[in-house]
């Protein structure tokens, strides 16, 4: 990854933008989806060396005004229709699955899945589990030789949230507070926190114990929008078990910078 470049996850929710240097990384952020008339005019200004303020932060833009080169962009992505947007950039690359150096990977395998999961190997060692909590909370795990092990898929802290309330005629919708709810509540918003937040917590311990059995010499990595949160609270909730789990935001980026270095 030599010079300046761009690298950019299409999440479900969200695009996550990140920003490298010389394979060294200076930034990162967040943006809703774009629509097909602002990435147009995107990539038209892009290509020519503009890098509009509404997209990307002052320091790069700033940055861009003394190189007019238009930036490479890495991208990886779950939602087609987004990716097909930012191909007409000339200068895209998109890293699909089978440029990932793990092996037993099967097609229908996220490539976020995949990137996080190379990146926490990369940059913690394997054997490794990746606990993704973002739209999707998801566990994928790979073992010493870097072969896939497997993992699962369970809708996310928001989304349980958002399906009680869009599916029901009485739960509210509601947001989660950044300590402990109580277990056994007495009002309704607080009995939705409490049975999505403990029961969640429950599962990925059980998922933890279950992984350790077999790799008792692992890393345990967090990783998405709620990584943080849960981490809190699950070394609240299991102090002794949970005090070597870790969280790094942008395990996907240092997977993505490991298949663009190793190629």
């Amino acid at each position: 990854m030599k010079g300046n470049c761009l690298a950019l996850i299409i999440g479900n929710s969200r695009l996550h933008w990140a920003w490298f240097v010389e394979g060294i990384l200076r930034e990162t952020w967040d943006t809703d989806h774009l629509s097909i008339a602002t990435v147009e005019e995107l990539i038209q200004q892009w290509a020519v060396g503009v890098m509009p303020e509404k997209i990307f932060p002052s320091l790069l833009v700033s940055q861009q005004l003394d190189d007019p080169n238009p930036l490479p962009l890495y991208l990886a992505s779950v939602v087609p229709e987004q990716t097909k947007l930012w191909q007409t950039y000339s200068d895209s690359d998109v890293i699909t699955l089978e440029r990932v150096p793990l092996l037993g990977l099967y097609p229908t395998l996220g490539i976020d899945r995949a990137l996080a999961l190379l990146g926490a190997g990369e940059s913690y060692g394997y054997p490794v589990l990746v606990i993704d909590a973002g739209t999707a909370l998801t566990f994928t795990g790979a073992d010493a030789d870097k072969q896939l092990i497997g993992g699962a898929i369970l809708p996310g802290l928001g989304l349980q949230l958002k399906s009680l309330a869009g599916s029901t005629a009485a739960l509210p919708a509601i947001q989660l507070a950044p300590q402990l709810p109580p277990r056994w509540a007495k009002q309704t918003s607080a009995a939705i926190e409490s049975g999505v937040v403990y029961t969640v917590l429950a599962g990925i311990q059980d998922f933890i114990n279950d992984w350790r059995c077999q790799f008792p010499d692992t890393q345990i990595a967090l990783t998405g929008g709620d990584s943080r949160l849960l981490l809190t609270h699950l070394q609240a909730q299991f102090p002794d078990d949970t005090y070597s789990l870790m969280a790094d935001p942008y395990l996907i980026f240092w997977g993505m910078r490991s298949v663009i270095q190793g190629e």
